[in-house]
Order: structure tokens, then C-alpha cells, then sequence
């Protein structure tokens, strides 16, 4: 960053808003927000998952049942747990609070676990039914993978939450 010319450097709006308000994570390991690093599980068995089913569709192989079945399993608590915890940076910081992404965000990603778990007890109790319910199922969840990544990612990259800033600016 360039000098301004008075002695003072320039500050982004990013860096702006993170001395203005209180976005630091309630719930991190070593300064690095725990639900960052968890929201990758879901995200992949997600897709996963409907690869899966295509495979499954295109080949009519029961080995790709079974391993919908786990993907889908994974998926589904993986989603649990990054959900405990973003639910927990939503409710203890108030500068998360503040922002609409926010809210959007976890609206997308709840929606995201109820189709990840619906599609994981479809597969418990009627593994046959993979098609074409299963995969619909998939397709769907993929589809509110993109919404909740895209709104989670206006949080970090529009508004700086989540991420270590020095104190050098």
C-alpha cells in the first residue's frame, strides 16, 4: 500500500469495518475459526454424493450404493458439526450478527443439512431408491452447496470475518 503522503497508510473498507466492529471468532483454535475449517467435509461428501449417484446411474454397480450410503452419512453429521459451530460464532459475536450474509448463510447451510440428512435416511432405509430420489436429492444439496459457499464467502472475502489481520495493517 501507498502512502497517503501524510505518514499514514490507506485502509481498505475490509479493514475499516474489522476495527469497527467485533468479528473475531468466539470459537477458534489458535486464532483460526474451528467452523472455516470444517465447512470443507460437508462441502466435499456433498459433491461427492452425487457423483456417486451418477456413477450409479450410469453403471447400475451396487458397490456405488454403499458408497453413496457413507458419503451421504458424512455428509450429513460432517454438516452437523460445522453447523454446532457456526450456529455458536452466530449467536456469541455481534459483529457477525450484523451482517445479512449472515443470516443467509445459515439459513442455506440448515437447508443444506436437512437435504444432506434426508438424503442419508433415504439411502438407511430404501438404498434402491437412490434413483430417482436420491439422486434429485443430491443434485439439490449441491445446488445449496453453491448458495451457502457463495454467501459464506461474502462473509470472509466482502467483510474480513474469519481471517488473522496484522496489527501492522
Amino acid at each position: 500500500m501507498a502512502n497517503k503522503g501524510d505518514g499514514t497508510r490507506p485502509h481498505s473498507q475490509v479493514l475499516l469495518e474489522l476495527q469497527r466492529l467485533d468479528v473475531g471468532s468466539a470459537v477458534a483454535l489458535v486464532g483460526h475459526p474451528i467452523h472455516v475449517m470444517l465447512v470443507h467435509f460437508p462441502v466435499a461428501f456433498v459433491v461427492a454424493t452425487l457423483g456417486v449417484d451418477v456413477f450409479y446411474w450410469w453403471s447400475g454397480d451396487a458397490f456405488w450404493l454403499r458408497a453413496g450410503l457413507w458419503s451421504a452419512g458424512v455428509a450429513f453429521w460432517s454438516g452437523v458439526a460445522a453447523s454446532i459451530v457456526g450456529t455458536a460464532e452466530l449467536l456469541l459475536v455481534r459483529g457477525i450478527r450484523l451482517h445479512e450474509a449472515s443470516w443467509s448463510h445459515a439459513i442455506a447451510a440448515m437447508t443444506l443439512v436437512a437435504i444432506a440428512g434426508a438424503s442419508w435416511g433415504l439411502r438407511l432405509g430404501d438404498p434402491a431408491s437412490v434413483l430417482p430420489h436420491g439422486l434429485v436429492l443430491s443434485v439439490l444439496a449441491s445446488v445449496m452447496v453453491g448458495f451457502a459457499g457463495w454467501h459464506g464467502g461474502k462473509l470472509v472475502f466482502d467483510h474480513g470475518l474469519g481471517i488473522l489481520v496484522s496489527p501492522k495493517n
